[in-house]
This record gives structure tokens, sequence and C-alpha cells, in this order.
């Protein structure tokens, strides 16, 4: 068997950026002196002129790209997870969500996969800060084929967009050539006995699993939505009339992100019961990245796992 290609979402963003200079006069990139780690530095590469590096001060940056986006220039702001979401939440809060600005926010290295960056890096909060501010557009892709499309429907859409992209090198599904529409969710197995929703590189994972619950005769349909906010509801409602039963999987604390999304839905339109899939309630610690994620549960064989004890 052919060795699956594998690359990190934040090369996806870097690629995007370029091709999206290219095309357009009006992309800036503002960077938080990672340039170099959050592939902003591709773009830099190219366009000088329009890449600014803001220093070790994310806020400050968050506004500049605010003052950008005034004076007609789409502005890709970075930094990672950790910072750009936690540090600068009140300028992005203040500054871009109240007056609803075109500027869009490439957040990498999120969640625990950045392995030994430890807890203070591993940011798996962030879901829930932007899933907060009125207005607010949160896409996390699971690969870096939908990464790159994700990156070019958030240039395309009017409104501030939060992108969380990974640090590790996760394998490529997608065919080149994506279309990625926001707020759309895309079903990557069919099913009937229970639905598993994921996004990232948790997609991954729920396909793996899928493929090991069909050999247990459990038949699940699996969800990939890269959209947190807003998610797919009519994906969301079929799935639950269809199969009768969740299971949610996200990098991200199970408190304020994608199941949490599912749930609130779900419980006033359709009440479904639902297993999420995420981190409980802990920071996490510094080790090899597939190592912390297998530590959390957040690989295939935790959701088979959850999945057969949840169909029995």
């Amino acid at each position: 068997m052919a060795e699956v290609k594998k690359l990190a979402t934040r090369d996806g963003y870097g690629k995007a950026l370029v091709e999206l200079g290219k095309a357009h006069d009006n992309i800036v990139v503002l960077d938080a002196d990672l340039a170099g780690s959050t592939k902003t530095g591709m773009f830099g590469k190219e366009f000088p002129e329009r890449h600014f590096n803001a220093g070790i001060a994310e806020a400050d940056m968050m506004c500049m790209a605010a003052g950008l986006s005034t004076c007609g220039f789409v502005p890709f702001a970075s930094s990672f997870a950790m910072f750009a979401s936690g540090r600068a939440y009140e300028q992005i809060r203040n500054s871009i969500g109240y007056p609803h600005l075109n500027v869009k926010i490439g957040a990498t290295h999120g969640g625990l996969s950045v392995g030994e960056d430890g807890a203070s890096h591993q940011c798996c909060e962030d879901f829930a800060l932007m899933r907060s501010i009125p207005g607010m557009t949160i896409i996390c892709p699971a690969d870096a084929v939908e990464a790159e499309a994700a990156v070019k429907a958030a240039y395309e859409y009017e409104g501030p967009v939060y992108l969380r992209f990974g640090r590790l090198a996760v394998p490529v599904f997608h065919e080149e050539g994506f279309s990625f529409t926001i707020g759309k969710g895309e079903v990557m197995r069919q099913g009937s006995d229970v639905a598993i929703i994921a996004n990232g590189l948790m997609v991954y994972e729920a396909v793996q699993a899928g493929e090991k619950l069909a050999e247990l005769g459990i038949n699940a349909r699996i969800i990939n939505m890269s959209t947190v906010k807003p998610i797919d509801e009519e994906l969301v409602l079929a799935a639950a009339k269809e199969c009768g039963k969740i299971i949610t999987c996200e990098e991200h604390s199970v408190i304020g992100g994608l199941g949490e999304a599912v749930c609130s839905y779900l419980s006033e339109n359709c009440p479904t019961p639902v297993r999420r899939i995420g981190v409980n309630d802990e920071f996490g610690f510094s080790g090899p990245a597939y190592e912390v994620l297998k530590a959390f549960g957040l690989c295939a064989e935790h959701i088979v796992e959850v999945a057969v004890d949840f169909c029995k």
C-alpha cells in the first residue's frame, strides 16, 4: 500500500496566501515574529511590501489589521492559536468583532498536537473564545488541501474569520481542487447506526474508526464539520434523525467547542444522545504529539471504543 502523503494544515495556509497574493493586490499579511512557523513567510518572500511583522505584540497586530481593513485591504493576521485567540482576545472582540471588520485571523499550532511545547502553547480553548464573539466565523480544516481552499473561501467572505491550523503533519485525503463552502459540512462515509462529527486532524481518525467499526458490524456515518461556527445545521439534523446517536470529535476542550455547538443545536431542535470526544476540562502536557493525542483519547482506537459502548 502506498504511503499516505502528510502535510500540516499550516502549509496549506501559506500556499493559499501566496496564490491569493498573486491574484489580489488588496491582500496583506501580518505576523507576530513567527513568519517561519506560521508559514506567512512564504507570502513575505513573494510580496515583501505587503507583509508586516508586528513583533511579539499580538494585540497591536490585531489593531493594525483592523485599521488596514478600513482602508480597503483584506488583512490576514497570524500567530500561534494560543496568542492569536488568548493574548489578543480583547482587541479581536472590540476592534474586529464589534465593528464587524473584514479581518482574517490565521491561528496556527492549535490544540494538543504542538506536542513538546507543552500546556502553555497547547491551545484547546480558542473555539470557545471565538464562538463567544458575535458574528465571528470559525474554521478548522482537516488537511492541507482543505486548508488551502478554506483560506480562499475566507478571503471571499465579507466579515471576521478565525482559521485554525495545526503544526503536525497529518494525512492528506482531499483531492486537489477541493471546493470549500463556509458553513457546509462534508459526509466522508455514509452510515445509519451512529454519526461521528469531527473537525481538524480528528476527521482522519474518525474515518479510520469508521472502517474499523464496519468490521465490527457498526455502520458509522462520518462527517467533516470544518466550520465550527456556523455549523451545518441541516447536516447535523439529518444525522440526528437518521442515525439516532452522535459522537463529536475535536482537538479542543469539550467545553465551548464543536461538541457543545452540536449539543446546543440539537437540544432545541431534535434532542439526541451525544457523546463528546475532546479534552476533558484539563491542561495538556509536553510530549511527542501522537503520544499526547493518544493519551487524551484523540485517536481512532478511542473513537471505536466509545462508539461500540454507545451502540450496545
